[in-house]
Parts: structure tokens; sequence; C-alpha cells
């Protein structure tokens, strides 16, 4: 497991971040994202999108769980806060083991149906504008894609 740490300095920075990710991302893979509300990780998807070439509106999916998104790669998003407190499993491996890119905001809440392998990303508030995000990279797929993008 590798860790490393980056500082984006704006909303748009955050989001060109999530753009250069999506460049590394593969069928299958599984980004989490951890963060109190508003700290961007709606905002860290749609970077993603971009990336994925999704032309699309991203928004969160917090009363539909899962939107799906056709690009470059389909796009899962997955909002499971309201999955707290719940052992409902709503298909997850047939996400995570798909031929899109999963992206799982509040991922703690199913820990139990996350795949071993993932890029776990924690955001947090620094100011106003600047967020630390956190890569926990699991895995020597995602150990090689946090080098690529961030080393």
């Amino acid at each position: 497991m590798i860790e490393y740490q980056l500082k984006a300095n704006s909303v748009e920075e955050t989001g060109k971040i999530a753009e250069k990710l999506a460049l590394f991302l593969k069928p299958g893979d599984v980004v989490t994202l951890e963060g109190d509300l508003g700290t961007g990780k709606t905002t860290f998807t749609k970077g993603i999108a971009n990336g994925l070439g999704i032309k699309q509106n991203v928004n969160s999916p917090t009363y539909t769980i899962v939107k799906e998104y056709e690009g470059e790669l389909p796009l899962y998003h997955m909002d499971v806060y309201r999955l707290e407190n719940t052992d409902e499993d709503i298909g997850f491996d047939e996400y995570f083991n798909g031929n899109g890119i999963s992206i799982v905001e509040w991922a703690h809440f199913i820990e139990e149906f996350l795949p071993e392998e993932r890029l776990n990303i924690k955001i947090s508030y620094i100011d106003d504008r600047s967020r630390l995000l956190e890569f926990t990279a699991v895995g020597t797929h995602f150990e090689w894609i946090t080098a690529e993008l961030l080393g």
C-alpha cells in the first residue's frame, strides 16, 4: 500500500487532477472517495468524467445510489451514503467487475463489498478554496497509477 498527498488550490485544480487520473484508469478499476460534505467528491468525479470524454452533466446520485454515464469507458458513479447501517448489496460486483470505471463516494459504508485492490482518495478542507487529496493505492496497478500521476 502506497500513500501520497497532494494539495489542490482551487476547485478547477481538483478537477484537473481527476481528469489526469482518468487517463490511467482501465475497465474494472474502482476509485473510492471519502470526505466531509462539500469537500469536492462530486467535483473530483466530474473531473474523471471529463477525462473519459463524458459530455453529460455529472451530479451526485444521492437518491438513486448509482448513475451511469457513457464516454470512452462507462462511468459508474455511486453515492452510498444512504446505505449506512445496511448490508444491502445492489449488485456491486457487476459494476466493480464490469467494463467501466466505478467511483464510490462514502465507500466506508460498503467496505465489505469493495474489491481488495482499489484507489482510495480522501479529500479534506484546507481552507475555502484549497483541499488536501490523500491517495492510498491498494495493489500494484494503483501503485503504478499514483506513481505516474503524482510521482
